[in-house]
């Protein structure tokens, strides 16, 4: 299939009523399909789709084999779909005890790979080996702050020095009467980015706004997310502040930690606020401590791990038309790979799985298993279309603008980065991952919210695919960015990893690109290859409070 010639559009699916455009299709344009022509009445962009046959109002719209939406008035073959003229839709979902059977691709290329890992005492591996400071509550975030200050730069980890260097050289320029529209981001010399601790890839910071203030239930989530990071595989030490009055106590977090690993034994030093002499000690002495914990942890060395240790949790954000058809079916094949070669994959986005349920629930390897899946989707769904929103809300103007008409389209789009394997476990927000295959993951579709979930899951990388460009990452967890075409991977090319632009064109087929992305994996998970979203430390972390969020 390599180097295929492809039509300017595509029929994903033999039951399918649209078309994608692949390429700008000028009206006029005279399509082949179902053994008919039909001429084009108007302009069809790159990603949006159109009728294939003359459609009455009540019809179904069927896109990857699924109902995705209804027709609103009658329209002609060749129309473009538009919120107009179609609205979303999304059949009835039910366990029906249906045979779960596989066919599992070909992973002899991987067998016996390797990476190399940090091997921790309870026989997890990390891809990372990070230091993490917690705070209980938002009192705390600038004490952080003071301290990931000091940290960064001393210890080498500084990612924004580039930035002060430009404006301390924009202020000379202006005091000195030249022009500042003459100064230049200049990179660091590279000897100014050396790290002090060489196996120590990061210290990581959960500025929230949560731990006070809120109800006890926000508390409590909080407190099962912040343990869950504690007790991430990439997290080597961890330093958790405290103010001491607020309602996340240090106890309430420890009780959290050791009901989730009741062996922990890595550095935990804490420290409450209002306990202390001063501010200044307090920062001083999580400073101190925090190095010699540092020292510690640098004594861990990356050691070769199986395949069937990497926990990868698939994403989607900024998604375009492309993203069902490139980018996902990509990294879900990945994820097959890496399910068949004994590996977790974590599938989220639960509002973003609204049109696919039936497809996953047919998955499901067990009754307990489908119906947790459904209760939490129905109870999600429940809360968000008792305030006038729903699951089918949740696409946005940019998702919209590239092709994305209704929820349905976006999710069945969405689904296909979980692959095609079984579905072994359902996991609730914060629920720890312990099977080996394929799990969803209760999480909003809003990206960082997601993420932040995978990673308490137990992600040790993400796989992130996106349209339009998403500057996102995870403190913990490896974030790589892959973008669904080459316009995008070039265009914003400081924060793509990877481009599957090359499935559009036809020069690759999905298989191809997916074991492209896998052998990326295994090179960041051995630390030999950075994201660039890890380069650009973007880490972003964002409890959910289990309202409503799309």
């Amino acid at each position: 299939m390599t180097g295929a010639v492809r039509k300017p559009y595509l029929k994903i699916h033999t039951n399918d009523n649209v078309l994608v455009a692949l390429q700008d299709l000028p009206a006029g344009t005279v399509i082949s399909i179902n053994g008919h022509d039909l001429k084009l009445p108007q302009d069809v962009a790159a990603k949006h789709k159109f009728f294939i046959n003359d459609m009455q109002k009540g019809d179904e719209v069927i896109m990857y084999g699924s109902l995705v939406g209804k027709i609103q008035s009658a329209l002609s073959k060749g129309t473009l779909m538009t919120t107009a003229n179609t609205h979303h839709a999304a059949g009835d979902y039910s366990y029906r005890n249906a045979k779960v059977t596989w066919q599992q691709p070909d992973v002899s290329k991987f067998a016996n790979r390797t990476f190399n890992g940090y091997k921790r005492r309870d026989g997890r591996v990390g891809t990372a080996n990070y230091w993490l400071f917690i705070p209980t509550v938002f009192c705390e975030n600038r004490n952080l702050d003071v301290i990931k200050e000091a940290l960064w730069n001393e210890l080498g980890y500084a990612v924004t020095d580039k930035y002060r260097r430009f404006t301390k050289d924009m202020f000379q320029a202006y005091t000195s009467g030249e022009n500042i529209d003459n100064i230049s981001l200049n990179p660091l010399p590279a000897n100014d980015q050396k790290r002090f601790f060489k196996n120590v890839d990061g210290i990581k910071f959960l500025n929230h706004s949560g731990g006070c203030g809120g109800t006890r239930q926000d508390a409590a989530t909080l407190s099962a997310l912040l343990a869950a990071y504690a007790d991430h595989p990439n997290v080597g030490g961890v330093t958790l502040l405290s103010l001491g009055c607020q309602h996340l106590q240090v106890t309430d977090f420890l009780n959290d930690l050791k009901k989730r690993n009741q062996a922990f034994d890595k550095p935990l030093y804490i420290f409450e606020q209002q306990q202390t002499v001063s501010e200044e000690e307090l920062v001083c002495e999580a400073i101190r401590k925090t190095f010699l914990g540092m020292v510690d942890i640098n004594k861990i060395e990356r050691t070769p791990a199986a395949l069937s240790d990497l926990c990868i949790g698939v994403k989607c954000g900024g998604s375009d038309g492309f993203s069902g058809i490139s980018a996902n079916p990509a990294v879900g094949y990945t994820a097959d790979l890496l399910v068949a070669l004994g590996g977790k994959i974590l599938l989220a986005e639960f509002p973003e799985l609204c049109g696919a349920e039936q497809a996953l629930v047919d998955r499901c390897v067990s009754e307990e298993v489908a119906n947790k899946f459904i209760h939490l989707m129905q109870e999600y769904n429940g809360q968000a279309m008792k305030v006038g929103s729903g699951f089918h809300m949740n696409p946005s103007p940019g998702n919209i603008k590239d092709g994305l008409i209704t929820d349905a389209i976006k999710s069945t789009g969405a689904a296909r980065k979980g692959g095609t394997s079984p579905v072994v476990a359902v996991l609730d927000y914060t629920e720890p991952v312990e099977q080996a295959g394929l799990s969803l993951v209760c999480t909003p579709g809003n990206d960082v919210e997601a993420t932040t979930g995978k990673a308490a899951s137990g992600a040790t990388l993400i796989l992130f695919t996106t349209g339009l460009g998403t500057p996102t990452g995870n403190p913990v967890a490896p974030t790589i960015k892959i973008a669904t075409n080459s316009v995008l991977a070039r265009r914003m090319s400081d924060i793509i990893d990877i481009d599957t632009g090359s499935i559009i064109t036809g020069e690759k087929n999905i298989e191809e690109v997916g074991e492209d992305i896998l052998e990326y994996c295994i090179k960041v998970a051995s630390g030999e290859a950075i994201p660039k979203a890890v380069q650009l430390a973007q880490d972003d972390f964002i409890p959910w409070k289990r309202g409503v969020s799309l």
